[in-house]
């Protein structure tokens, strides 16, 4: 019999492998046909303007599962195979540009500078305290699912990232993560202009300042209850770390569902809607009060008792490109609410303002709950100007901290639960090292 062209078609499709470490291909990205994977780690490398090493000597395999190993070499043979970083948006979002352009042919001294960072030094830099104007965003746009921060172009100083995590397998995260791993730019800045601009004197709302009274009511705030001691000298296994984070977890869980039946909108919305939000949002609160309310506990007490954990080479190999991401933001997350300084208010505004999502499928009322959403955004704005005349961009930095905490919780769900314990020691220990410099 025939075969039908179509099927044949699809199936000619499905054999594609990609150019650079041989995994099914998904379609021709950036110029050539490649995986997602690798797709992926092209952009990120040339949008954060990455400067890698190869500790070997720069002709590592490429293959679907060593391609992690080696972040020098991945990104030498996607150059060397044609894909066009000319094709990435300068904006970092989807979609690409300049989609006709094929594989393009670059001389290796152009390669060569690529790969130093002598391609991007003639760029403007942007450093961790630069001044920019920051994104105002407004209940239309900045809680939004599809308004996600993507990667934006960094500094790109000789400083050499994480190449494998070479450096964790030296000295089990003895330094903290360079800032080439700064994805929100736009968090970690104020307008040049702020300092120069006198504030006005003005006076709370009594309406936000009752409402603002009622959400802090609803949290606890009492320590965590949770035992994160640990003898020293004790050597903690990853199954006893993966227990401990199990029990915070639960924890954290039980104190949101407590704190939803205290919410001053509780009798305004029905059983099913609180249910759904709380299904869809229970990561992105857990999250939230971890790097805020409970930073103390979890940034000290958890963070010693992940010090007493050395992960062996095998996982120190496996760990993923996501929970690579997933670090990289944490970090520099946790860095932008330490120099907020959150405070209790401003919190419960925050967590407030993440369960009001009315993007959320399910709903039986979304109109409400924009409503609602609204009402506490306008609320936190009005704190933050009364509370914080100095710092007229606080309000909008903070709110755009929350699509940056629904990015990070989404991805962490594609970490694998055995890499947990590696990512959470990587997280803690560098976030504790920054602070203690400060």
């Amino acid at each position: 019999m025939k075969r039908d062209s179509t099927c044949m078609e699809d199936e000619r499709v499905d054999q594609r492998t990609c150019l650079i470490c041989g995994d099914r291909a998904t379609g021709l990205h950036y110029g050539i046909i490649s995986c997602e994977g690798c797709k992926g780690f092209f952009k990120r490398s040339i949008c954060n303007k990455r400067v890698y090493r190869c500790s070997r000597d720069k002709n590592c395999v490429m293959s679907r599962k060593q391609r992690n190993r080696c972040q020098y070499c991945r990104l030498l043979k996607c150059l060397q195979m044609g894909m066009n970083r000319k094709a990435i948006r300068e904006d970092g979002m989807p979609g690409g540009r300049n989609k006709s352009i094929g594989p393009v042919q670059i001389s290796e001294e152009e390669i060569e500078r690529i790969m130093s960072g002598q391609e991007f030094e003639g760029e403007a830099n942007m450093s961790w305290s630069n001044n920019g104007d920051s994104d105002h965003s407004s209940p239309g746009n900045g809680v939004s699912e599809s308004n996600q921060p993507s990667p934006v172009s960094t500094p790109s100083s000789r400083s050499v990232e994480l190449n494998g995590f070479a450096a964790l397998r030296d000295q089990y995260l003895g330094t903290p993560v360079s800032t080439h791993y700064q994805y929100l730019p736009h968090l970690f800045s104020y307008s040049a202009h702020s300092a120069l601009v006198a504030p006005q004197p003005r006076s709370l709302d009594p309406q936000s300042h009752s409402l603002i009274s009622q959400l802090v009511c609803a949290e606890d705030l009492e320590p965590l209850g949770t035992p994160m001691l640990i003898e020293d000298g004790y050597k903690v296994t990853q199954a006893e770390l993966f227990a401990l984070l199990c029990r915070l977890a639960d924890e954290l869980l039980f104190r949101q569902i407590a704190w939803i039946k205290k919410l001053p909108f509780f009798c305004e919305l029905s059983i099913k809607d609180y249910t759904c939000l709380l299904s869809s949002t229970w990561q992105e609160l857990i999250l939230l009060s971890s790097l805020t309310v409970y930073s103390k506990q979890i940034f000290g007490d958890l963070a010693d008792v992940t010090s007493k954990y050395s992960p062996s080479d095998d996982e120190l190999h496996r760990f993923s490109e996501e929970g690579m991401e997933v670090m990289e933001r944490l970090i520099y997350l946790f860095r932008k609410f330490n120099q907020l300084k959150v405070s209790n208010e401003e919190y419960a505004c925050m967590k407030a303002i993440n369960f009001l999502n009315q993007d959320i499928r399910g709903l039986t009322n979304a109109s409400q709950l924009e409503q609602l959403n609204k009402r506490y955004w306008y609320v936190c704005q009005d704190f933050t100007e009364y509370k914080y005349p100095h710092q007229p961009n606080r309000f909008p930095d903070l709110m755009m901290c929350l699509p940056e905490i629904r990015y990070i919780a989404g991805k962490m769900v594609n970490v694998p639960l055995e890499q947990l314990p590696l990512l959470f020691k990587a997280v803690l220990h560098s976030c504790k090292t920054s602070v203690s410099k400060e």
